[in-house]
């Protein structure tokens, strides 16, 4: 699978560290969040080096639907009711800021990455929802408006618009941005112990380190893994499918995403929490919901992505731990990662620079509301399955009885083990325990991957890692 933005464009290659340094700020991780953080440390006159474990944009930032917005569902009467006025205007001010930080920068560095203002939608059955929203909105100093018909073929009551958004291609982007940074590609980060960090290639010591991995993969101190989880969802690029002028995203909870890009509409949908998607055929009942809306549409390319949620849908942006005041980290986007990347890199570059910033409270990474407690304990129930499911479950297939260009757990001679028959009937046999904490894979028929339903961790059918947390594969020995 190959996102839109990968088809239409090849990202540079950076060398691999060959030696130990030294810098003012390392930041780990090379997508939307690391570049934009290392970008904006380098205009602050911060020297930074960026450590990629693979390819920079590789990760979540390729395979993003890209919309730069402040309208991140309708979670302003949420915030209010659950978190105050005051933080619910922090996130909101902040998040817009957000958008506008894009557009300066874009011009400023005259950038050509197909930007589009455009107006941002949610739509709803619940009209009463909705008008409770734009009220919410209003009060906190958004020009929020209800409107009745909207232009996607999809029956509401009307939408929430947000005007002066944006859309753009995330790669062009972050490869402009990229010329002018020092970064290191296929330097995985192994271990990081106070201000070095050690990885194959040699090691790099750093006054401040920014963890911008997607999702932290130092469970001690901080306990990330236990305050957020993984989801899934996934996205198709259709051709001949008319034109829109705005993006889109439904409030319930099995709507779709719209938004265009060139000569495509983006159908986005069919999520669900990594590790829970044993029958599969997400793609095709994507391709399905596409070609009913848009009957004379082509696919040109599906792919899919994978999002870090936080108990209360915000954010942890800050000091990764009150222990270790030279680490920072960025993580739990909430499916917002272009706006969240930007918010990180401009609270990051304040709170390392010692500039107050007044969003700073909202998005402490040591906030904690008894009101999250139900979230985490369900995200701790489902580590604990996980975790159990492998002393206890029992394989429902053999390897003989298994289908080509399937995979499942099995028994093998040398106990139970993750198996994925070839089209050519060549077996790949991994081994199914996570390496991160110990959870058993489940199979991913979709994407033909190992998916961790603990923590996120996935993996490829030969067992490489594809993503973390998890920092290493699980070849069978």
């Amino acid at each position: 699978m190959e996102s839109i933005w990968s088809k239409t464009w090849e990202m540079q290659k950076f060398p691999a560290l060959n030696s130990s340094r030294s810098t003012d700020v390392a930041v780990i991780g090379g997508g939307m969040a690391g570049i934009l953080t290392a970008y904006q440390l380098e205009q602050a006159g911060v020297h930074t080096v960026v450590l990629e474990a693979n390819r920079i944009g590789g990760g979540q930032t390729g395979n993003t639907t890209a919309k730069i917005t402040s309208q991140h569902g309708l979670f302003c009467s949420r915030f209010i009711e659950k978190k105050g006025e005051e933080t619910a205007r922090r996130y909101i001010q902040a998040n817009q800021a957000a958008v506008e930080e894009y557009k300066r920068i874009i011009d400023y560095e005259r950038i050509d990455c197909s930007l589009k203002e455009m107006d941002a939608y949610v739509y709803s059955q619940d009209g009463d929802k909705l008008r409770r929203e734009v009220e919410s909105a209003q009060s906190l100093g958004v020009r929020a408006s209800f409107v009745e018909q909207i232009e996607i073929p999809v029956s509401c009551a009307g939408a929430v618009r947000f005007p002066g958004q944006a859309v753009f291609h995330p790669l062009k982007f972050i490869s402009a941005l990229a010329e002018k940074l020092t970064i290191y590609e296929d330097t995985p980060a192994k271990e990081v112990e106070e201000n070095e960090i050690r990885t194959p290639c040699g090691s790099l010591r750093a006054e401040k380190i920014i963890f911008a991995s997607h999702f932290p993969f130092i469970n001690y101190p901080g306990m990330y893994f236990a305050r957020m989880h993984q989801e899934r969802s996934y996205a198709i690029a259709l051709e001949h499918a008319g034109s829109i002028n705005g993006m889109y995203i439904g409030d319930e909870d099995d709507s779709l995403s719209f938004r265009p890009y060139d000569k495509y509409i983006l159908l986005g949908g069919q999520g669900h929490r990594t590790g829970e998607n044993r029958e599969g055929g997400r793609y095709e009942r994507l391709r399905e919901i596409g070609k009913a809306l848009y009957p004379d549409s082509r696919l040109a390319a599906c792919w899919s992505a994978q999002d870090c949620m936080t108990a209360d849908y915000i954010p942890f942006i800050g000091q990764y731990a009150s222990d270790r005041p030279d680490w920072f980290v960025a993580t739990g986007f909430n499916k917002w990662g272009m706006s969240s990347s930007m918010v990180s890199a401009m609270l990051l570059r304040d709170m390392i620079c010692g500039i107050a910033n007044p969003w700073a409270e909202a998005f402490a990474s040591s906030r904690f509301s008894a009101e999250e407690l139900p979230q985490i304990m369900k995200d701790s129930g489902k580590a604990v399955k996980g975790l159990t499911k492998r002393f206890f479950h029992l394989p429902d297939e053999t390897i003989r009885g298994l289908a080509r260009g399937h995979g499942a757990v099995v028994e093998t001679p040398q106990g139970k083990a993750g198996v994925y028959k070839t089209e050519e009937d060549q077996i790949c046999q991994v081994d199914i325990v996570c390496p991160h904490m110990g959870c058993e894979l489940a199979w991913n028929p979709d994407d033909k991957t190992w998916d961790c339903p603990c923590h996120g961790s996935r993996f490829d059918y030969e067992g490489n890692l594809l993503e973390g947390p998890a920092q290493e594969g699980i070849q069978y020995e």
